[in-house]
């Protein structure tokens, strides 16, 4: 792109490239086009140089002479994403500064705009090692973790009519012994027409309340507000007291 000026033609929505004089040396980085950027409603100013630094990255791309670009009103390159998280992509891409603040926020949109040596670096930080390495993959090997969080949420709902608060029965077990020690007892709440979610078991290191404290926090995640306590039972079972029930409690108002 050296040697091109950029103009953003709002009526035809494109990069214009428009030839002007080589100097005979590579100018220094303020002598790059100045572009202006409307990212979700937030304004940036910065250079074709910075925005073109990673060849490759998806970012790059959006400013290449042959793509297409969308304009505001005031002919700003319009990009439709969250444009707080924007400014930590500039500052790498400008300086190679690291973010301090919102990392798994950053860390979603170095992925969007493809910024691979950020997205690296980030996945060494604690919260994005932590989230990724190690809890993600715990919970893959739950056998159908999602698809329970999904069931969970729906049972909630469907008991929210005319309440304030709903209840959902959950079976965590974490080995093929807690499983069998629970047998009787589901047996028993499905005679009695109960709807019970049930986790496990799973071949990893974390505990049952590694689990419940993993469901919560993504039932969280998703908006509602949900605390669970343990499942207490009426009838006493021959087996080992059942300690692997627990209701998880959504407040709606």
């Amino acid at each position: 792109w050296q040697g091109c000026a950029v103009r953003a033609d709002s009526r035809a929505g494109m990069i214009s490239l428009t030839s002007v004089p080589r100097s005979p040396r590579p100018g220094p980085p303020t002598m790059s086009t100045v572009v202006e950027l409307n990212v979700g409603g937030e304004f940036y100013t910065t250079t074709l140089g910075t925005l073109r630094k990673l060849p490759g990255s998806k970012l790059a791309e959006m400013f290449s002479s042959s793509a297409k670009a969308c304009t505001d009103a005031e002919g700003r390159f319009f990009i439709d994403r969250p444009g707080t998280y924007f400014r930590p992509i500039l500052d790498y891409l400008r300086s190679g500064q690291l973010p301090t603040q919102h990392i798994p926020e950053v860390y979603r949109e170095a992925q969007f705009y493809e910024i691979k040596p950020l997205v690296k670096l980030l996945e060494d930080t604690p919260q994005i090692f932590g989230e990724q390495m190690a809890r993600k993959q715990f919970l893959l090997r739950v056998p159908g973790y999602s698809e329970n969080l999904e069931l969970m949420v729906r049972l909630a709902r469907a008991e929210a009519v005319a309440a304030r608060k709903s209840s959902v029965l959950v079976c965590a077990v974490h080995t093929e012994e807690e499983d069998a020690q629970s047998a009787e007892a589901l047996r028993a709440l499905e005679a009695d027409k109960k709807s019970v979610v049930k986790f496990g078991p799973w071949k990893a290191a974390p505990d049952t309340h590694d689990l419940l404290h993993c469901v919560k926090m993504d039932i969280k995640a998703q908006g509602y507000t949900v605390f669970y306590e343990r499942y207490q039972f009426e009838k006493v079972f021959r087996a080992r007291p059942c300690l692997s029930f627990y209701t998880f409690i959504f407040t709606w108002w």
